[in-house]
């Protein structure tokens, strides 16, 4: 605690003048006696403190030469280092040393640009996480791109991150806003650059024939700096603060829906940030005067690729199984697929359209064609069964299993088991499978009554309905008279 200077005085007058001993003037001014022989100047004066001998010492130059070259270089690979060369220190200590002569890197100055209109978009993606699809499980990313002088942003769930997903998502991106800018920057992904020195880059040949159909400039972010796309950093922040937190994406279409529900509802309205009192979509309205007009025709980015049609007349794409008649088996045909659809061509002709699935290790089959291998061999109709049965009821195969340790006619109870699957339809024969396997049960018998007794419970009629022909006048059972039946029973005895 500091001392007045009319204190300092007094103190000094009563020792020098008065002859007060140290220990009167604390008592008879309240201080304490140090701070009494601070101001007299009699408080010994101490040496000053011999440093002691750090574990570190020896090697205080080869730590300095080595972060002079490396100053980003983590204290725990110094600690490797060093115990090679017979420090016995921690890693603590170590730590503590680099903190206080690691090399502090000048901060970079940036000059602030602000983009013309129309001039260019940034475009980004942002991981989600992992979400549950038929057969194991997907990475779902959100593709986000941003006008930088406007800051409208769109975006959309995507599992393709590939260049054919990315054109893709360019071009909706285009339709979006009615127009396209005069740049698009890219990050330096995989999907966009295939090798790069310097400013020298090589494109990905789809997105360079895209740039050329709208007609706008590719362009890269320099190595390390982020901010040169900070508009589209800033947008998914703000996606991630404002759309993703607090919410679960379970399917693709249902997090399209929401997103779409909110760039059209929320993400337009709010301000921005530079022009005070205007919202984005404000700023959207002006800025679309600016964009390139979108060409007449749109550009392709489908998938194409030869495909050849293994055994059992299907054809594989993205871990999937898709069908195609029977007798292109042996063939090379033309897969095209894009996010929702797949198509089989042999030359110019279709031969096959599914529906794109993006679950994994899945079979897509047209009953058509299944049909048409029944048809030529009708041996493969317990196959064909089993297929079926599996599909209304997932867990069968345990059922499967014990018929045949059971010893069992499974072709039989197979066609049984359809014959069930008809009558009372998937959602009760699929119920009363499940009950089945975890009752562990393998009787026939119990599985049909297990199916009448869930068909009870939803109340539905009964799966055979009792019909009598046009020859029968009266359809009501008379009883017969039981006292005629009791006095025959007497007379015969």
């Amino acid at each position: 605690m500091s001392t007045s200077h009319e204190r300092e005085s007094e103190i000094r007058r009563l020792h020098f003048a008065e002859h007060w001993p140290v220990g009167t003037i604390a008592t008879q001014l309240d201080a304490h006696p140090d701070v009494v022989k601070r101001v007299l100047g009699l408080l010994a004066r101490r040496a000053p403190a011999v440093p002691r001998p750090r574990l570190v010492d020896p090697y205080v130059e080869l730590i300095a030469e080595t972060l002079a070259t490396y100053p980003r270089l983590r204290a725990t690979r110094l600690h490797d280092m060093l115990a090679e060369r017979g420090f016995h220190g921690s890693v603590r200590t170590l730590r503590e040393y680099v903190a206080t002569v690691r090399p502090v890197p000048k901060r970079e100055a940036f000059l602030q640009l602000e983009p013309l209109k129309g001039e260019q978009a940034q475009v980004d993606w942002a991981y989600v996480g992992k979400i549950a699809v038929p057969g194991g499980e997907r990475a779902l990313w959100l593709f986000v791109t941003v006008l930088a002088w406007s800051r409208a942003l769109w975006a959309e769930f995507v599992f393709d991150t590939t260049a054919h997903g990315l054109c893709r998502s360019l071009v909706r991106a285009a339709n979006y806003f009615g127009g396209t800018p005069r740049q698009w920057l890219f990050d330096n992904a995989k999907a966009v650059v295939l090798e790069r020195y310097g400013d020298a880059a090589r494109f990905h040949p789809l997105l360079v024939e895209l740039s050329g159909h709208y007609r706008t400039k590719l362009r890269l972010c320099a190595v390390r700096k982020a901010n040169q796309k900070g508009r589209v950093e800033r947008a998914i922040r703000y996606m991630r603060d404002r759309f993703l937190a607090g919410r679960t994406i379970r399917s693709l279409e249902g997090g399209r829906r929401e997103l779409d529900a909110f760039l059209a509802d929320i993400a337009g309205a709010r301000p921005h940030p530079v022009l005070a009192g205007r919202t984005v979509a404000d700023c959207l309205v002006e800025e679309r005067a600016a964009l390139l007009a979108l060409p007449e025709a749109p550009p392709a980015t489908e998938i194409t690729a030869p495909v050849a049609v293994d055994g059992y007349a299907n054809v594989r794409f993205d871990t999937n199984r898709y069908s195609v008649p029977p007798e292109h088996v042996g063939a090379t045909l033309t897969l095209v697929a894009d996010d929702s659809s797949v198509r089989v061509l042999d030359g110019p002709v279709e031969v096959a359209r599914h529906e794109r699935c993006w679950g994994r290790r899945q079979l897509c089959e047209i009953a058509a064609h299944r049909q048409q291998i029944l048809d030529h061999k009708p041996q493969a109709r317990t196959g064909a069964g089993q297929t079926r049965l599996r599909a209304a009821a997932p867990g069968i195969d345990a059922l499967f299993g014990r018929w045949v340790e059971d010893g069992r006619n499974l072709g039989s109870l197979i066609a049984r088991s359809l014959k069930l699957l008809d009558l009372y339809g998937e959602t009760v024969f699929a119920d009363a499978v499940a009950e089945a396997v975890r009752r562990a049960t393998a009787d026939f018998g119990a599985l049909a009554l297990l199916c009448e007794q869930r068909r009870a419970s939803h109340h539905t009629p009964p799966p055979l309905p009792m019909t009598f022909g046009d020859h029968v006048s009266d359809r009501d059972v008379i009883p017969h008279n039981l006292e005629n039946y009791d006095a025959r029973k007497r007379r015969d005895r």
